[in-house]
This record gives C-alpha cells, sequence and structure tokens, in this order.
C-alpha cells in the first residue's frame, strides 16, 4: 500500500462523514486517527452500550469495527467516490470489560471495485491492549453521484 501522506481534503471528507454518522454520535464513537488505508475509532464505556452482563455488546463492538473498516476504504477513494460496506465477518474473541475500545483498521487491498479491510477491536487497559474482536470487511466503491 502506498504510504504517502492522506490528502489534507481527502481526510477532511473523512471527518465530515463522520461527523453525520448518527449512531457514532448515539454510542460516543470518536475518530482518533485518519491515514491513508488506515482509521481508528474510540469507543468509551457507557451503560448504554452494554449487555446484560456488563460487557461492551457485540452489536457496538461491530459498530465501531465496521465504521473504522468503511473508512480506512474512504481514504483510498477518489474524491468523487464513496464506500459502502457489502460483507463483513467478525469474530468476537472476548468478553470487552474496559473503559474504552479501540478499532484500529488497515486496509489490506484497494481493487478496482472493492476494498478489503482488517480491523482489530481491542480493549484499552492500563498494562496494554487486549484483543476483543477481528472483522474483515469488505467495501464496494460507488460513485458520489447518486
Amino acid at each position: 500500500m502506498d504510504d504517502s501522506p492522506l490528502d489534507p481534503i481527502q481526510k477532511q471528507k473523512v471527518y465530515d462523514s463522520f461527523a453525520r454518522q448518527g449512531l457514532m454520535k448515539a454510542i460516543g464513537g470518536r475518530l482518533v486517527r485518519v491515514e491513508r488505508g488506515r482509521v481508528d475509532v474510540e469507543l468509551p464505556h457507557s451503560e448504554a452500550i452494554t449487555q446484560q452482563h456488563g460487557y461492551f455488546h457485540a452489536a457496538a463492538i461491530t459498530a465501531i469495527a465496521d465504521n473504522a473498516g468503511g473508512y480506512a476504504a474512504l481514504t483510498l477513494m477518489r474524491e468523487d467516490e464513496e464506500v459502502v460496506a457489502v460483507e463483513f465477518k467478525i469474530n468476537l474473541l472476548r468478553p470487552a470489560i474496559a473503559q474504552r475500545l479501540l478499532a484500529q483498521a488497515v486496509v489490506l487491498r484497494a481493487g478496482r471495485t472493492i476494498v478489503t479491510s482488517q480491523i482489530t477491536v481491542s480493549d484499552v487497559l492500563e498494562s496494554g491492549p487486549v484483543d476483543v474482536a477481528v472483522m474483515l470487511q469488505i467495501n464496494f466503491r460507488v460513485s458520489e453521484k447518486r
């Protein structure tokens, strides 16, 4: 993958699009890194996004992974392109128990029509990160002109 810096206009496009994400606003997701082919999304713990045992709900984990992967793909699109997720598989490795989760996405391959990303979601603990989920995601390039 190209290691050149992300164009500032493209970077702003990612931030602007993320700001329009109603779900991320509702659950408290935040962009914490935006680079070419890499995006990190953070999610602080909240009772509103836990399941019955007090762990982060799988839906919240999946949501930040999906967003991180989609925005990592978007960093590689042309100015007139967007992406939409067409498939993902998530493996939940252990309960997410920290006060903060971090979804780190990296694009594995950006082809002419599809973009494949891998996302790791970790509990952020004082002792270091502990992986709680891994996602493989496929996004499809689409024209902004709909």
